[in-house]
């Protein structure tokens, strides 16, 4: 399987950044970790060894980033508007830095952003903000209402990075069409705490005519033998 690991200096977040690509070609996947990951953790959970007839049959390349998380929203010691600023300078990272790196690297012209628990977040959001760079999201087991990491704060920065606040204010008709051409996948257990929250982000999508899929399973479904089996279940579609 094809392996490589990147290590620059991120102008965005000032600060070094580390990143796993797995795969020669295909559709390029952006990873996501779980709340305050690593850029390693879907490696060290086996997932790529397991995926390997995917990745080494060129179907998918996976690029799996580090999180910021522990310097954003569950950096309880700062200001709401300095966890929600960091997250800015996260989606800067990741649009001006990664995004241009897995251009150049591989030219295949779908996207998918992909993460589970906290990493469903950082999925949704990214795609959701910039609709012109990502064909298809798959959140797994997520959350996508950020205001309890605010502590009641609702400054820009909070807007700006809340899917259940900006998408109801989104009326520019060239990004709802880029929104509503998206492939929207949801998936949770119906035992998982967080059901609503999937469920509460699907309604707000459908009230802007974005369509999505909801996928509800049996049970909690809210570990990695779960978030493995949807992957393979919806990674290529609905």
């Amino acid at each position: 399987m094809h392996r490589e690991y990147h290590r620059w200096f991120s102008p965005s977040l000032q600060r070094h950044m580390d990143l796993l690509v797995f795969g020669h070609a295909g559709a390029k996947v952006l990873v996501f970790p779980t709340s305050k990951g690593k850029f390693f953790e879907w490696e060290d959970r086996g997932v790529w060894d397991r995926l390997s007839d995917w990745i080494n049959a060129g179907y998918f390349q996976f690029y799996c980033v580090d999180s910021v998380d522990a310097e954003s929203w569950y950096n309880w010691g700062a200001h709401p508007g300095h966890r929600a600023w960091r997250q800015t300078q996260y989606d800067n990272y990741l649009y001006h830095e990664i995004m241009p790196m897995m251009r150049a690297k591989n030219q295949h012209p779908f996207t998918i952003t992909m993460g589970a628990s906290f990493g469903a977040y950082h999925a949704m959001n990214f795609a959701l903000k910039h609709p012109e760079m990502v064909n298809r999201v798959l959140a797994m087991s997520g959350l996508y209402d950020i205001s309890y990491w605010a502590s009641g704060y609702n400054g820009e920065h909070v807007y700006m990075n809340n899917p259940t606040w900006y998408i109801p204010g989104e009326n520019d008709p060239h990004r709802l069409s880029l929104l509503q051409r998206m492939e929207i996948i949801m998936v949770v257990g119906r035992d998982d705490p967080l059901l609503e929250r999937s469920r509460q982000m699907s309604s707000v999508l459908w009230s802007k005519g974005i369509g999505n899929a909801l996928r509800e399973w049996d049970g909690w479904c809210h570990d990695w033998p779960y978030w493995e089996r949807m992957l393979r279940a919806y990674l290529g579609g609905a």
